[in-house]
């Protein structure tokens, strides 16, 4: 089951490229429904789960180096996997009027979703960093041939090999750790049960170091995030949705499933690096957001910020002497949490900016102005997922960063503290360009429908829809994620 849920999407990609001349009405159909089975063969999966390492696939592969095709789920991955398919399935709504070259478009997000979905799903080193990999290729054609603006290439061109370079240093890592194992092995579970670079001093400091370059490439944080704005601003608006939505949570989950649980004691030397560099994102992505004049700029930095508080919260866990097992664990719940919640909100707000540019033809703010009169569907939209991005009760933002700070001001209450900042100044860059849209008087002409259409959305309200549930109703997402939270707290404290 598990396998065909990762495999199934890539298997549809490769019968519509061999479909000869398929009408495109056909090809975005048969998209819409491949994702949507993916959508509810994953919440079959959720409704089955009970436990521990479910769904657990696992034969030989490479036996020459000990790696197995090996994957299964838990309540680190399950949550990921569930957004991985809703937000392309959004996406596959979304893009139901997409013109150009639909059928390779559609074949190659399906393709792309079976990456994203394989990785999370994955139990191997070697097999999580093939579909790390592949995702890479995979966005670097979606941004070269689909985006927009002159520098469409450049930025595909920077996005390939800033996270390419971030995944050899990875490979780097994973090669320390399958070398440092008795016997040598790239299994996840193996290593994570052996810590094999416990009292290895600078070797396990080495390969962290390795890990957590390749990692922070990916999510990405500061500085390593400069591909990350010219990369949201020139992909289409599926793309960026998926970058943003998915995409960025390779990073973040990589230090959970990996760093965290199979270098013990080295993350513990060093989390404090990891709050620094999550303190230091926060502030910086919310600032620069703030001064941005493109709407689309702005959020592609508020990814920044919002990565930031994830890193606050892992690193707080791994500052283990002196405090709390419980208040760690909750840090960790409100990480992952926080992937959820990022993705459904921000891959929303990158729909609607692809919407103001395709009506209006800029995503630059001054541009606009009094856009609530005539766009009333749009203006309600926006304003809805703007609030939730800036952590407002009632929305999935709001559960996140809560226990995010309520387990981290006990670790680390400095870095804590000051990351608070940093909900003042997303509140402040939403509410400026609220007001630069969507009040004053109009100042520009758009393109008829210039209201959000029916398809639009389907595609864009259902994830508004689901950061509210998850703000009302926590419960059955934390459940999910606690126990595997607690797990994670444990094996770091070895």
């Amino acid at each position: 089951m598990l396998s065909l849920l990762v495999f199934a999407p890539a298997c549809v990609a490769v019968i519509l490229l061999l479909w000869p001349k398929p009408p495109d009405r056909a090809v975005h159909w048969v998209w819409i429904l491949v994702s949507g089975a993916e959508v509810a063969a994953v919440a079959a999966l959720w409704a089955g789960y009970d436990g521990g390492i479910g769904y657990e696939v696992d034969t030989p592969w490479i036996p020459g180096v000990g790696s197995r095709y090996h994957l299964g789920l838990d309540g680190l991955s399950l949550p990921l996997i569930g957004l991985t398919a809703v937000v392309f399935c959004m996406c596959a709504i979304y893009s139901r009027r997409h013109g150009d070259r639909p059928r390779r478009f559609a074949a190659l997000f399906l393709a792309l979703e079976t990456t994203c979905i394989g990785l999370f799903a994955a139990l191997d080193l070697l097999v999580f960093f093939v579909f790390f990999d592949l995702s890479i290729v995979g966005m670097y054609a979606v941004i070269a041939g689909w985006g927009h603006g002159a520098q469409a290439a450049r930025s595909a061109l920077k996005f390939f090999l800033y996270t390419f370079i971030g995944s050899l240093a990875l490979l780097v890592g994973f090669i320390g750790l399958f070398l440092a194992a008795s016997p040598h092995t790239f299994d996840m579970l193996a290593l994570t049960a052996q810590a094999p670079l416990n009292g290895r001093g600078v070797a396990g400091g080495l390969v962290l170091l390795a890990i957590g370059v390749g990692l922070a490439v990916k999510t990405p944080t500061f500085p390593f995030h400069t591909w990350l704005p010219p990369a949201h601003t020139d992909a289409p608006a599926a793309g960026s949705a998926v970058l943003a939505g998915v995409l960025l949570k390779m990073g973040t989950y990589g230090f959970l499933r990996i760093a965290m649980p199979m270098l013990p004691e080295a993350w513990r030397r060093y989390a404090v690096v990891a709050v620094v560099v999550g303190v230091v994102s926060v502030l910086y992505g919310a600032l620069v957001a703030l001064a941005q004049t493109s709407f689309k700029r702005m959020i592609a930095y508020t990814s920044v910020n919002h990565m930031g508080y994830i890193l606050l919260a892992v690193g707080a866990a791994g500052l283990v002497a002196g405090t709390d097992p419980q208040a760690r664990a909750v840090a960790l719940t409100g990480a992952v949490t926080q992937m959820v919640s990022h993705g459904l909100i921000t891959g929303a707000l990158f729909l609607l900016a692809g919407i103001l540019y395709e009506r209006g033809g800029t995503y630059e703010m001054d541009a606009y102005g009094g856009l609530a009169a005539d766009t009333p569907r749009f203006t309600a939209l926006t304003v809805i997922a703007a609030f939730a991005s800036l952590g407002l009760p009632g929305f999935s933002g709001f559960i996140a960063e809560f226990q995010i700070f309520a387990g981290s001001f006990g670790p680390a209450p400095v870095g804590a503290g000051i990351a608070l900042l940093g909900i003042l100044l997303t509140a402040a860059l939403f509410l400026w360009a609220l007001h630069r849209l969507f009040l004053g008087p109009s100042r520009h002409a758009l393109s008829r429908p210039a209201d959000v259409t029916g398809s639009e959305i389907a595609a864009i309200a259902p994830l508004l829809t689901l950061s509210v549930v998850i703000g009302i109703f926590p419960r059955p997402l934390l459940d999910l994620i606690e126990p595997a939270a607690h797990n994670v707290v444990d094996l770091v404290a070895r």
